[in-house]
């Protein structure tokens, strides 16, 4: 009898153990990052639950579609997205568009989160310089992208892209593309997509791209900018 009591003591401690580890997480490429904060962090310019349906709506249906596209292709999902994204042209017709769509937007979303989450108080150091100099002040540095920001027809996005010598540039793009596929570097850049705004501001989407500059973290957007620099930044 005590050698049954032990043996049961031991399986009813097993299945404890079993019933409070955490389940595994599939094996996946990519997965949706976490927000590096709380969905409020950002009402200056965006709601909170526009940040819930965007991060944990929108970016999660990339994310599992990017996946599913990669089902079968070992080689593409072992790269990583920045790599995957570079070399767009060269997946496999059936898949590209695919991969293109949400491997963008897993990427140009991952940025947006990242740089947001601040105070909007402005770059410092070498960022700052390099703003001086390749668009004459912060001012005209806003000025030219908003301006770009509202030329977007449609859904797409702004860019401010970054080169290995730190030089800047706008641009914009249209859907979820990304200056990736042209194998540039993104420092920045803000979504224009309508479910981006839309709960908020409706149809004032120039009321949004304003606004949005009270929230960014100029301190992340600086590290991209020395990652940059040292070849080191990804998405």
């Amino acid at each position: 009898m005590p050698s049954l009591h032990r043996r049961s003591l031991f399986l009813t401690a097993g299945l404890g153990l079993i019933a409070a580890a955490p389940a595994r997480a599939q094996d996946v490429p990519h997965r949706l990052p976490d927000l590096p904060y709380g969905l409020d962090a950002n009402e200056a310019a965006i709601d909170a639950r526009t940040m819930e349906l965007h991060h944990g709506g929108h970016h999660r249906s990339y994310v599992r579609q990017l996946n599913s596209a990669l089902e079968g292709h070992d080689t593409l999902a072992r790269l990583p997205l920045e790599q995957l994204l570079t070399r767009i042209e060269q997946a496999p017709s059936d898949i590209r568009t695919k991969l293109r769509n949400n491997g963008g937007g897993h990427a140009n979303h991952s940025m947006f989160w990242h740089i947001m989450g601040g105070d909007g108080a402005g770059p410092q150091g070498e960022l700052r310089a390099a703003i001086d100099r390749d668009f004459g002040s912060m001012d005209r540095f806003r000025e030219q992208f908003e301006g770009t920001s509202s030329d977007v027809f449609g859904s797409g996005w702004a860019f401010v892209t970054v080169n290995r010598e730190g030089a800047l540039a706008i641009t914009r793009r249209p859907n979820q593309d990304t200056p990736l596929m042209q194998d540039e570097r993104v420092l920045m850049g803000n979504d224009l997509w309508e479910h981006a705004y839309y709960l908020r501001y409706q149809n004032r989407r120039e009321e949004y791209i304003k606004s949005w500059w009270q929230v960014l973290h100029w301190g992340r957007i600086g590290a991209r900018y020395a990652a940059a620099k040292s070849g080191r930044l990804g998405v």
